[in-house]
C-alpha cells in the first residue's frame, strides 16, 4: 500500500486552515499541524488556531497540547510526530494530511535534522537574560563575529533563533553551522508538497485583518495572562512581543496593532523565501 505525506504549506494568513481541512475530508484523513506556536495551550487567540467548528470537521493532532513552560525543540516535533505518522499508517490510513506554516518543523519532518550538542540550560538562561536586557541587536553582532555563514540563513529579528545558534558556538567554540550536515533521513513514505499563493496586495490585506480580528478577541488580555513568561522561547513570537513592549510602555495600542501588522508582514516575505528554494513544491492559488 503506497503511503504519502501531503503536506499542506504557505505564508501565514494565505488560508491552509481551511484548505488543509477541506482536503483532509476528501481524503478520509485527520490534520496534523505543523506550527510551532499552535501547539501551545495558552496562546490561542494571537497564533490564530483552528476554530472549533473547524477542530470539530476533523481530527487534528498538535493543536494546543502542551504548556508554554515546556521547552519544546523542532527535533521534540520531529520524533512525536514521526511516532504518530507511523501509528497512523498502521492503522491502515494511506494519505495523511499535514499543514503548518513552519519552516523548521517542516524541514524537521520531511527530511529530519542534523544532530546539534546539548548546551547547559544556564547558559541559554544568562542569554535569555541578555535578550531581555540589551536586545536582539547585541546578540546577534556577537553571533555575527562567532558565526558570519548562520548569520546570513536566520531571521536576525527573532531572539530564539539567535540564542540558539549563539549558544552553541559559544558552548562548543565552534559555528552553529558546522554541525549542519543537511544529511537527508530516509523516510518510507512519499512526500508530497503542495504551496499555496495568494496575490502579495491580497495576503497584506488578508494579514492586516487577520490582526484586527485577534485584537477583537481578545490578543491584549491573552497577552497579559502571558506576562510572567515572557522570557520564555515560546513567547518570543510576533504578536505577544509587540504586547509585550506595550505594557512597557514602550509605544501605545495603535502604533502596537500596526507593529504586528508590519511584523507579521515581514515574517511570511520570509516564508516565501525560505520556501522559494525547494523546487519540489507545487504552488497553487489558494481559494
Amino acid at each position: 500500500m503506497a503511503r504519502r505525506l501531503l503536506v499542506i504549506l504557505g505564508p501565514t494568513a494565505v488560508g491552509k486552515t481551511s484548505y488543509s481541512i477541506r482536503k483532509a475530508l476528501e481524503l478520509g484523513s485527520p490534520v496534523i499541524s505543523c506550527d510551532s506556536r499552535q501547539l501551545y495551550r495558552e496562546m490561542c487567540i494571537g497564533t490564530a488556531v483552528p476554530s472549533p467548528e473547524e477542530l470539530a470537521a476533523v481530527p487534528h493532532y498538535f493543536i494546543r497540547t502542551i504548556p508554554v513552560t515546556r521547552n519544546y525543540t523542532a527535533g521534540m516535533y520531529e520524533a512525536d510526530a514521526m511516532d504518530l505518522i507511523e501509528r497512523l499508517f498502521a492503522e491502515g490510513h494511506e494519505t495523511l494530511v499535514v499543514t503548518g506554516g513552519s519552516m523548521m518543523y517542516i524541514d524537521a519532518l520531511c527530511y529530519g535534522l542534523d544532530d546539534f550538542p546539548e548546551v547547559p540550560l544556564m547558559l541559554r538562561e544568562h542569554l535569555m537574560e541578555c535578550l531581555r536586557d540589551e536586545g536582539v541587536e547585541v546578540l546577534a553582532e556577537q553571533l555575527r563575529e562567532l558565526d558570519p555563514v548562520t548569520c546570513e540563513e536566520i531571521d536576525l529579528s527573532n531572539g530564539q533563533r539567535v540564542i540558539r545558534a549563539l549558544e552553541v558556538c559559544l558552548y562548543t567554540g565552534q559555528p552553529f553551522s558546522s554541525f549542519k550536515t543537511r544529511t537527508v533521513k530516509d523516510r518510507n513514505f512519499t512526500i508530497e508538497k503542495i504551496g499555496l499563493q495568494r496575490p502579495r496586495e491580497e495576503l497584506y490585506a488578508r494579514i492586516n485583518a487577520r490582526v484586527e480580528k485577534m485584537m477583537e478577541e481578545g490578543l491584549e488580555e491573552e497577552a497579559r495572562s502571558l506576562l510572567p513568561y515572557r522570557d520564555l522561547p515560546a513567547l518570543q513570537t510576533v504578536g505577544y512581543r509587540e504586547m509585550f513592549d506595550y505594557f512597557d510602555g514602550k509605544q501605545d495600542l495603535d502604533t502596537t496593532v500596526r507593529l504586528i501588522q508590519r511584523n507579521t508582514r515581514h515574517y511570511a516575505k520570509r516564508q516565501l523565501t525560505w520556501w522559494r528554494r525547494d523546487p519540489s513544491i507545487r504552488w497553487i492559488d489558494a481559494h
